[in-house]
This record gives structure tokens, sequence and C-alpha cells, in this order.
């Protein structure tokens, strides 16, 4: 009799739980976990920094008894608009090709670009362009693109979201889906991840609960208005096997940044209860579904 395949294993962006691989690290073995997505470390985002550092950062986490599971790049993302020099996020690829061989991965989080004040169709246009000869490169390179439902002209709409995919026609470019995104976008998570499941090779969990003022404040998973569990459901519905990487935006909020704000630090302790409450959350979904 064959087995009850395994649910996603818990994974975390460790730049939320310390900016150093050392925090980084302690946070991963405190919660018994073994991937780690990487972002930043010391604020230096992976594609900036020199191969040998990669190299000695890779040979850590394995001494470790961990995974680099992805790479959260800045390409595409909210400070790179459809207006800017594509030449840098074709450099970024270019520089993460060597990097992600170094830590063992080839999953590659990507964005589709702001408008930068380009008109909805110039905008369109440009985006599925961009990506599209970014995906080729991709799949020259053995890397695989994850576009999150975040900034840009295809992470709001899950009928852009598909046409994205459709028009770069690449094995190299799959969705990442966000659980808290839709929250701050303003957008119905839950409702969006149900069209594009299929398609979604990496999820990032966080949740999140509009203020009077309409701002933004993020709280535990479960405890919000993004639907946590009811993605958790959707996805274990579809059969989804990727990592769950938590994304407290707790303690750290990188966007700030294009704000003129102080995007804060990670914290290891808010980190290490976050993912308990996900480990909560992925049990009792998981465990319905009959999967061990």
């Amino acid at each position: 009799m064959s087995s009850a395949p395994e649910r996603p294993r818990p994974a975390g962006i460790g730049d939320e739980a310390a900016p150093g691989l050392d925090g980084q690290l302690d946070a991963l073995r405190a919660l018994g976990w073994d991937l780690l997505e990487l972002r930043t470390l010391n604020g230096v985002p992976v594609a900036a920094l020199p191969e040998d550092a990669v190299a000695r950062t890779a040979a850590r986490i394995r001494d470790a008894g961990a995974t680099v599971v992805a790479v959260a790049a800045k390409i595409g993302d909210w400070s790179r608009p459809a207006t800017g020099d594509f030449a840098a996020d074709v450099a970024e690829l270019d520089a993460l090709v060597r990097r992600c061989a170094l830590l063992g991965t080839r999953t590659v989080r990507i964005m589709s670009y702001p408008s930068g004040g380009l008109t909805a169709a110039e905008w369109g246009r440009t985006a599925r362009a961009r990506v599209r000869e970014l995906a080729r490169r991709a799949e020259d390179a053995g890397l695989l693109l994850v576009h999150e439902n975040c900034a840009g002209w295809a992470g709001e709409d899950a009928d852009r979201a598909l046409d994205l995919l459709a028009h770069a026609d690449s094995p190299a470019l799959r969705l990442l889906f966000d659980t808290g995104n839709g929250v701050a976008h303003g957008y119905d998570g839950p409702a969006m991840l149900r069209r594009i499941a299929p398609h979604v090779a990496h999820v990032h969990i966080k949740d999140a609960v509009r203020t009077p003022g309409g701002d933004t404040a993020y709280v535990p998973p479960g405890r919000g208005e993004a639907g946590v569990e009811e993605c958790l459901r959707i996805l274990a519905g579809h059969g989804y096997r990727g990592a769950l990487s938590i994304e407290p935006h707790l303690h750290l909020r990188p966007h700030l940044l294009a704000r003129g704000g102080d995007p804060g630090r990670g914290d290891v302790a808010a980190f290490v209860d976050y993912g308990r409450r996900l480990e909560e959350l992925a049990h009792r979904v998981w465990s319905a579904e009959g999967v061990r």
C-alpha cells in the first residue's frame, strides 16, 4: 500500500528574523525547520553579494543542516517601475544564475513592475515583454521564476497573472502566492488563489488587517482579514506540496523604503512565534485532507 503524500514544508524569509545569517539560522534552529528563503544578508540583496561571500554563506547553511528553498529578488518589484532601465533586471538575473547554483536553489521570486505612469496598454505590453524575456533567460539557465501577487501589472488580478503565464509560454515561469497581499492591495486573496492555484509553485504566508485610517497592519497568521486558513485549504485541495514560507512583516517591511520610511529589522522571537502559528494552521488543514 502506498503511503499518503506529505504536506508542504515550512520555510521562512530569513531577514524577517534577523539581518545576519547567524540570526536567520538561529530562528530556523529554534523552529526545527530546514528551509530558508534568502532575500538580504545584512541589508544586501543576494544578487549584490560577492560570489565568494555567497559561497561562504552556502557552506554555512549546509553546515547548519538547512537548504535554500528560494531567493527573493528585486526583479520587477516595487522599486523598479516599468519605465525604468530593464538592464538592471537582466543584470540581476545574470548575477543570480551563479549565486543560485552556489546556494543550491533554482527558484527566484520576481514581480511585474509598477506602471511608472504608463498607460494601461503600455504598462501591459512592457510588463509582458520583460517577463517573457526574463523567463527565456531563466529557462536557458535552469532557473524557475515565480511571479508574486504584489507590485506590478499582474500582481492584483488573476486574469493578468494567467495572461502573463500564457504570454511567456515557458516552463521557467510559475506563480508565487502571498496570502496577505490581498489585504494590502485591496483585493480578495482567496478568490484570486482559486483561479491560479494550479500554477502556484511557491507560497508566502502573511496576514493583515486594514486600520481605521486606511493603512495595513500585519498580524499573526489566521488572526487577520487575509483568509489564511481558507487559502491553505485551497492549496491543500489542489495538492500543493511546495514550501510555505513565512514573511511576517511584523518588524520588517522592506517596501517602506520606497516611501522614505524606516523598514525596521527582523526579530527572532517574533519569527519563531509566527512559525509556530503557521504549523498549527497547516496541521489542521492538511490533517483534514488526510495528509500526514
